[in-house]
């Protein structure tokens, strides 16, 4: 028998987030009733295959109260007579007095309008993020007397305070993370450190097959055949775009490479125009933001990956980056930082190489290692491809959520493609 599910996202649908839609699309293959909720209406101008895929339905909750008052004031005259609307309130106040803004406002109203306007045959609530979904996850939570669980990743994690992760944790029935570092600092916050797991999102092999041409032989040597560097990743701080157009600026004068970068941002105006600074901004290719079987296309267009991440000021970092599991499941070899969780997949040396975050000479050392060795990238990339195919799998993890949801292993293996 189906379980009718409610998933709570900032934003749907978003081309930065495959993890998640990827997620929906297997929880509905496996028989989930799945219904959709998200903060806010979707800002890209594409979206993904997987997308039509999904079958859900979207409630988009207003993102500021003032733009619709009256749907909140109605959604507050009917919910405000149900039983655990005083237990909501009281945890919203008690929230508000630590942090008196508007963000913690709004959530609460827009839990108001969650709980007025979700179907009744839904069971359960399940938050993507430990920050703003699983605020109104909770709440709502308590309005309906529904139990929650959240999916945390990496921003929501270490820019999250931890007053406010310690009651999450204890209001939740489960929470899984997709780093161990991750699931181990949140388990170390947890009254009940079980209730915490480290399920990564994996990759569905089935989008991502292996690239059928061999890798290249460009070793940098010859200007009209370039070796190919890609990037993908929102150009924001956390994914250090500054240090790798300065790594890139460090290479020798006479190595011919050429740089794409996947992905927008708001740092995109500035760093276009340090890129011209430092003399290597015809090298470079803006794609902006792309649609999965282009960037796919991309990754088997290259010759190597990199991502220069970093800690934010705000603390911000990134876990382990989707983008270079899928770079690994091409064969590329990659280059990173010990930032966040990349060497849950790297292992520098053997599959790849780690560089410290914030050190453009030490990653220009190991560009120019890779632009010159096609063979070291070879050994690279077919040992992380290999990697890939062990440990990072998304069907393992998929039946692991599944089966915390409520879904039979019988059931969930019947359902398989």
């Amino acid at each position: 028998m189906s379980r009718t599910i409610a998933v709570i996202v900032k934003g749907y649908p978003r081309l930065s987030e495959t993890f998640i839609a990827d997620e929906l699309r297997g929880l509905e293959r496996c028989g989930f009733d799945i219904r959709i909720v998200s903060l806010r209406r979707p800002t890209d101008s594409t979206i993904h295959p997987v997308h039509r895929e999904i079958a859900a339905p979207v409630l988009y909750l207003p993102e500021y109260l003032h733009d619709a008052p009256a749907r909140v004031f109605r959604a507050w005259r009917v919910v405000k007579s149900l039983p655990g609307y005083g237990d909501a309130r009281g945890a919203w106040l008690a929230d508000l007095k630590r942090d008196p803004s508007r963000n913690r406002t709004r959530r609460f109203g827009q839990a108001v309008v969650l709980a007025h306007e979700l179907s009744p045959d839904v069971e359960h609530l399940h938050a993507h993020f430990l920050h703003t979904p699983a605020s109104v996850a909770r709440y709502a939570s308590l309005i309906l007397g529904l139990p929650w669980s959240c999916s945390a990743h990496a921003k929501d994690i270490w820019t999250s305070p931890e007053w406010e992760k310690r009651d999450k944790l204890r209001s939740l029935e489960w929470l899984v993370t997709c780093t161990r570092a991750g699931a181990e600092h949140l388990a170390a916050l947890a009254s009940e450190a079980d209730k915490v797991e480290l399920v990564y999102h994996g990759l569905d092999l089935a989008r991502f097959p292996p690239p059928s041409t061999q890798n290249s032989s460009r070793d940098g040597r010859d200007a009209a055949n370039p070796v190919r560097i890609l990037s993908v990743g929102r150009l924001v701080e956390k994914k250090g775009y500054a240090d790798l157009l300065a790594a890139l600026a460090a290479l020798p004068s006479g190595l011919n490479w050429r740089l794409a970068h996947v992905g927008g941002g708001p740092l995109l105006r500035e760093l276009k125009r340090h890129a011209a600074r430092v003399g290597i901004g015809e090298r470079i290719e803006w794609l902006g933001a792309l649609p999965r079987d282009e960037v796919l296309d991309q990754y088997r267009r290259s010759d190597l990956f990199v991502l220069a991440s970093r800690v934010s000021k705000d603390g911000d970092r990134d876990g382990l980056p989707n983008v270079l599991v899928e770079a690994a499941s091409q064969g590329l070899a990659c280059v990173s930082t010990t930032a966040g969780a990349a060497r849950e997949l790297i292992e520098p040396g053997a599959n790849g190489l780690l560089v410290a975050p914030g050190n453009p000479i030490e990653l220009s050392k190991a560009l120019e290692r890779l632009i010159r060795e096609p063979a070291l990238r070879a050994h690279f990339g077919a040992a992380a491809q290999r990697r890939v195919r062990i440990a990072f799998d998304f069907e393992p993890g998929l039946e692991r959520i599944a089966a915390k949801l409520g879904l039979a292993p019988c059931a969930l293996h019947s359902t398989h493609r």
